[in-house]
């Protein structure tokens, strides 16, 4: 008898959401670096920790795509209001991995 093994895979549950956003390519190839692990949005789509961001290159001069993209996970939401961030706005911490589904707590055999 054969048993087949499966594993949790790494996706992103139903209950976050999947926010596509525009960015111009300086910003693009600094997050694509790991040197801006953040970015300021205004808040107009209640950005929540474990939301995807769908970052798309945008070459503002030519008001096109560039058709390079990436995507982070939303790991921290700094809302405005405080800390010099004015109201409406906030910054979006991000990370390159999804957030772990309910109940694992321990990667270690992933």
């Amino acid at each position: 008898m054969t048993s087949i093994a499966t594993f949790p895979t790494q996706t992103v549950p139903a209950t976050y959401q999947t926010h596509e956003l525009k960015i111009w390519p300086s910003c693009f190839t600094a997050v694509e670096a790991h040197t801006k692990p953040f970015d300021v949005r205004q808040n107009d789509r209640n950005f929540q920790v474990g939301d995807a961001v769908l970052l798309r290159e945008f070459e503002p001069e030519s008001e096109q795509y560039t058709g390079r993209a990436t995507t982070r996970w939303i790991s921290y939401v700094l809302h405005g209001g405080a800390f010099g961030v004015e109201a409406g706005w906030c910054v979006l911490g991000f990370t390159e991995h999804p957030p772990l589904p309910p109940g694992i707590t321990n990667t270690s055999l992933w």
